[in-house]
């Protein structure tokens, strides 16, 4: 019997046994690797620096301001955060559930728990009206207006192109 194949990963140098056969367990490793990364990719939520993730979001700029639609799945309103502050806009929302499953019958105790933030930061790119700042969130969505500020409507000046 070989002996490489029975070591822990990283252990061997090589990922090959005698033979030239793949070690099972190296291969094993690298689809079980492969399969993670396929599946957090598959989420739609790529991770940011700090553990946090980047929800789906929608983004119009209409004639009135901006309009962002968020998917929050699992978050209860009182656990989303928003804010605006020097032009930019943070949604931030956190996720905690614990389950606990017991059958004193079957003999059986389960208790699962998950966890999950997101972060998401959007420079408006118009002085807001941040006093008149809306948000509403339905069934997981997020959706937030930002209008323009009376101010930053007035200061747009048309110019009129001359012709060659």
């Amino acid at each position: 019997m070989d002996m490489k194949s029975l070591m822990p990963f990283g252990r061997s140098s090589s990922p090959t046994r005698r033979g030239g056969e793949e070690d099972p367990f190296a291969m094993m490793r690298r689809e079980m690797d492969r399969m993670f990364e396929s599946f957090s990719r598959d989420w739609g939520m790529p991770a940011l620096p700090g553990g946090f993730s980047s929800p789906k979001v929608d983004v119009a700029e209409t004639d009135k301001g901006l309009e962002i639609s968020a998917e929050l799945p699992g978050i209860d309103q009182k656990d989303i955060q928003l804010d605006l502050a020097d032009g930019i806009l943070t949604i931030k929302a956190e996720h905690q559930e614990e389950k606990e499953n017991k059958d004193e019958k079957k003999h059986y105790h389960l208790v699962e728990r998950s966890r999950g933030s997101y972060l998401r930061r959007f420079v408006i790119p118009f002085e807001p009206d941040a006093d008149k700042v809306n948000a509403s969130f339905d069934k997981g969505v997020l959706k937030v207006m930002v209008p323009r500020s009376k101010a930053a409507e007035k200061n747009v000046k048309k110019i009129k192109i001359n012709g060659g």
